[in-house]
Formats: structure tokens, C-alpha cells, sequence
């Protein structure tokens, strides 16, 4: 056998067309630079990238899945020169408990969906509607708050989106879009009751988090009115449609011995990060430790394998998530969070009250425009750069996890409950959800940001 040496292996070629693909990518950052000055140059390119690759997150050009653009312009960015790889590393480390937190929430999630927990809810909560289709509403709106709080977001629009879809086909209903769009606006309405309640708001505070039993008093009052004023505009705009009429004719399918240690499973997860966010401990490692335990548990008692659940969890969410946590990276080393910091700073000393309320309001609108999750990984990094006082890290998460009830491209969790929704072959326009948005999200998030700041 021929021996070709070093310069034939495989590692060998791997790391020279490594250092072409560099190579090339700096000559094309030094072919522009002569026309301006070289620093401003590539912090162009860069956020150039940055917001091409997350128009493609929320756009999905050609179907082209969310995770590909993100994880592609986190790749353009290190191949280019413009990011070393080690800080493209470094943002990657950042996002670890997030990671654990969402398979641990994927998993229970996907538990739940397939021995029929949430099957079981909607059609537990259809048949003490009793044929009446605004207590039905009232029902389903209930569920999605529990759901949401110890599930996260992003359960509610993936996995009890399609229950309620079925439910209301189920007890015969003609116009199923006002429990839908329940579904959408409870997932974020809710979503910061708990610390646990959405993704986002582990980005917010990163590995401060505040403990159980300073969140609780600090988002209760603002967590009640968001939930209230959205369930009370939402039945305003849809009390035409609840006038109509459901079948009272509902079986509740019996819960499985499998369903009900998900059930349990969900319970003592619930109970697990209450007390790890009361010790202040991180979320992620306890979230996935306990998604696990209760997978090992229901494949136990089916005897069969674990395969067939983790097939159908969306795993493309981490690399997304990921390659986010790459841009914001890149963001971070041009300056322009660190300038961001600097002006919080500077508003803060002038005000907190009107900083808070303003910045809470701001990127509650900006989610809209570029998703809330990079948008909070954005001011999550800026506050906790700046060391701004709670009220004004506390708006800013208010604003990430309520803003997005604006439009359909707001949240992760409403770009999964449109998903959710064309694979039942519902569809729902862009326009309509901004309509209803416009009256929905701005009065819950004002009284929201009031409850918080004033005294």
C-alpha cells in the first residue's frame, strides 16, 4: 500500500482547504478595505451577515429551515475572518444552559404529545364546555396558561396547538381560529410567570438569574395583567365567533399508564426548577436531567425504545439557537452592544423609570422586526454589560416575552404555532394576525410595564 504521508490524509487535506477557505475570505475583506478605514469596513460585513442570516431565521427563504441560515452566517462570519474561531466558541458556551433547558422542555413535550396528555387536556376541558363555545374558549385559554408556565412557550404552540385544532374538529366547530389564536397569544401572554415559562428569559439574565422567591413578587402583578388584558381583548375581537355552537357530545379518551408518568414527570420537573430558581441555581442541567429521567421512566413501562420519541423532537432549535448565539458574538467584539451598553448606562443614570419603560417598549417592538430571540440575546448581553438596576432588566424581559404578540414573526414560539397550524392545513395571514395583534399586545404590554415600574 502506498504510504502518502502527512500531506495525503484526510485531517491533512481538511485543514488546507480550511486555510484556503480563510485565506479567501480575508482577501476579500482587504480588497474593500482601502475604501473606508479598515475597522468599519468589516463591522459593515458583519452586521451585514448578522441580519441577512436572521432575515432567513424568520423569513425561511425557499422553505429552507431556521437553523440553516442561523448556523450559515455563524460560518460566514468565522470563514471570513471576521469572527475567530475561538469567540465563535466562546458564544456556542454561552448558550449551554439554554440548550439543556430546550432538550429537557423538548423532551417532556414530545413525551406528552405521544401518549396523548395534551390530547387528554383539550378534551377534558371540551367536555365541561357542555356545547358552549365561549366556555370552551374560557377552557382552552386556561389550559394554555399551564402549559405555558410549566412547559415554556414553545410547548404551547407545538404541541397543544394541534390538540386544540383536533378538539374543535372534534366538537364540530365552524370557526376554530378564535381557539388558535389563543393558543398564539397565551404562549407569550404567560411566558413570564415563572422563570422557566419561556427560553427567552434565560438569555435575558444569563447565569444571574434571580432566585424563585424574588421573580414571583417582581412579575406577579405584571404576569396577571398581561394574562387578563390579553384573555379580555381577545374575547372582545372574537365574541361574534364564540356566538356559534359546539358539540356537547365530547369523550375524554382515557389517559395511558404511560401518559400519566409524563403527567407526573412534568409535575416533579415543575417542582425541581422551582426550588433549584429558588437556591438561584441554573435551569438547564436540572430541566434536562428531569426530561431524561421521564424518558428512561415511559419507555420503561412501553419496554420498547426511546427511538421512536427522539426522532420527532425538533432538534434543528439547538444549532438555531447556536448559531444566534454566534452572531450575537460577532455583535458583541464590533462594538456595537458595547455602545448599546454605554447608552443604557448613560439614560439609566439619567432616569431608570423612563430608561426601564422605554427600553421595555423598544424591544418589545424591535422583536417583531428581528425575532425576540436574537433581539433578547441582544439586550440580555447589553444589560448585563451595562449592570443596570432590576427594574430596567426586568422591562426588558417583559418587553421580549410580551412584545411579540404583535406579529407572527415575533417569537420562536409563534413561528412554531404557524407551523403547527399548515400541517393541519389551517392557514393564517400575516396580515390578519398583525390586526389583531395591534389591539391585542400594546395595552397588555403598557399595563404590564406600569405594574412593574410604578410604585
Amino acid at each position: 500500500m502506498k504510504n502518502e504521508g502527512i500531506s495525503g490524509s484526510p485531517r491533512y487535506k481538511k485543514d488546507v482547504k480550511g486555510i484556503r477557505f480563510r485565506a479567501i475570505g480575508a482577501a476579500f475583506v482587504r480588497k474593500w478595505e482601502p475604501m473606508i478605514s479598515p475597522p468599519v469596513t468589516a463591522h459593515f460585513v458583519t452586521w451585514g451577515i448578522a441580519a441577512l442570516a436572521t432575515a432567513g431565521v424568520i423569513l425561511r427563504p425557499l422553505r429552507i429551515p431556521e437553523a440553516v441560515w442561523a448556523v450559515a452566517g455563524a460560518g460566514a462570519l468565522v470563514g471570513l475572518g471576521l469572527l475567530p474561531l475561538d469567540a465563535a466558541g466562546e458564544g456556542i458556551r454561552k448558550g449551554v444552559d439554554v440548550y439543556l433547558f430546550l432538550t429537557g422542555m423538548m423532551l417532556l413535550a414530545e413525551l406528552a404529545r405521544q401518549e396523548g396528555l395534551f390530547d387528554w387536556l383539550a378534551a377534558w376541558a371540551a367536555s365541561l364546555a357542555r356545547g358552549s363555545a365561549s366556555r370552551l374558549f374560557d377552557l382552552v385559554y386556561g389550559v394554555g396558561i399551564i402549559v405555558t408556565v410549566f412547559l415554556s412557550n414553545d410547548a404551547t404552540a407545538v404541541v397543544l396547538t394541534p390538540a386544540v385544532s383536533a378538539v374543535t374538529r372534534a366538537a364540530k366547530i365552524e370557526q376554530p381560529l378564535p381557539y388558535l389564536f389563543t393558543c398564539a397569544f397565551i404562549a407569550n401572554a404567560a411566558s413570564f410567570v415563572l422563570p422557566i415559562s419561556n427560553p427567552a428569559n434565560l438569555v435575558i439574565y444569563g447565569s444571574h438569574m434571580p432566585p424563585l422567591l424574588e421573580w414571583l413578587p417582581r412579575f406577579a402583578l405584571p404576569s396577571v395583567l398581561s394574562i387578563a388584558v390579553t384573555y379580555a381583548v381577545l374575547r372582545w375581537t372574537q365574541r361574534d365567533a364564540l356566538r356559534q355552537t359546539a358539540s356537547a357530545d365530547m369523550k375524554v379518551p382515557t389517559l395511558s399508564r404511560p401518559g400519566k408518568m409524563t403527567a407526573g414527570g412534568i409535575a416533579a420537573t415543575a417542582v425541581v426548577l422551582m426550588l433549584a430558581s429558588a437556591f438561584g441555581l441554573q435551569l438547564g442541567l436540572p430541566t434536562c436531567i428531569a426530561g431524561l429521567v421521564t424518558l428512561v421512566a415511559v419507555t420503561l413501562t412501553l419496554r420498547s425504545s426511546p427511538w421512536r420519541f427522539l426522532r420527532e423532537v425538533s432538534w434543528g432549535v439547538i444549532p438555531l439557537v447556536g448559531g444566534l448565539f454566534v452572531l450575537v458574538e460577532a455583535l458583541d467584539r464590533s462594538g456595537a452592544i458595547h455602545a448599546l451598553s454605554d447608552y443604557v448606562t448613560v439614560e439609566t443614570q439619567r432616569s431608570a423609570v423612563f430608561t426601564a419603560a422605554g427600553s421595555g417598549i423598544l424591544v418589545g417592538l424591535v422583536s417583531n422586526l428581528i425575532n425576540n430571540l436574537p433581539a433578547g440575546l441582544i439586550a440580555g448581553m447589553a444589560v448585563q454589560t451595562a449592570h443596570v438596576p432590576p427594574d430596567v432588566s426586568s422591562a426588558v424581559l417583559v418587553g421580549i416575552d410580551l412584545g411579540p404578540n404583535l406579529s407572527v414573526t415575533g417569537s420562536l414560539a409563534t413561528i412554531l404555532w404557524l407551523t403547527a397550524l399548515r400541517r393541519d392545513r389551517v392557514h393564517v395571514k400575516a396580515w390578519d394576525f398583525l390586526k389583531l395583534g395591534l389591539v391585542v399586545m400594546p395595552p397588555a404590554l403598557l399595563l404590564s410595564l406600569a405594574a412593574l415600574l410604578l410604585p
